[in-house]
């Protein structure tokens, strides 16, 4: 557990160093508990998710960097890998492809890239899914579009 608070707040420090290095993550650790992390990441340009501002839960466990984190997303998001109702994230690197070099940043980047280039074979959402799959781009679009005006933009009064 030593191991991983370490490397914990090795990270930690990192992001306090270079938070204007990546304007598209901020990640924030729990005052109280370096095992609970928040990233509000900003939707990819030129995808359904621009302009929206979406917020993540880490939890790490004792045994990371060994153990990938378990990551969720906490708003709305209509992505055929993200569980609609729960915000669960079917990731390759959260699961059998984790690597201790991978950093709490780059597994932001990750998901970043995953909602610019989703991956419709393996869904957890499957209307999301089912949509790409048949070919409807412009209806995926559509709703991945609204639920991001929805639940991800700042609300104008």
């Amino acid at each position: 557990m030593q191991a991983s608070r370490a490397r914990l707040f090795k990270e930690y420090k990192e992001v306090q160093r270079e938070k204007s290095a990546d304007p598209d993550i901020q990640l924030i650790c729990d005052d109280s508990n370096i095992f609970k992390w928040t990233a509000l990441i900003k939707g990819p340009s030129e995808t359904p998710f621009e302009g929206g501002v979406f917020q993540l839960a880490f939890s790490i466990p004792e045994q990371y960097p060994l153990l990938p984190p378990q990551v969720r997303f906490m708003t709305k998001i209509f992505h055929p890998n993200v569980h609609f109702k729960t915000g669960e994230i079917c990731l390759d690197i959260l699961k059998n492809a984790w690597s201790p070099a991978w950093t709490l940043q780059s597994v932001c980047r990750a998901i970043i890239a995953l909602m610019a280039h989703p991956e419709a074979d393996s869904p957890l959402n499957c209307d999301s899914g089912n949509l790409l799959r048949s070919g409807d781009i412009r209806g995926y679009q559509s709703m991945a579009r609204m639920y991001t005006r929805l639940a991800a933009m700042p609300k104008k009064d």
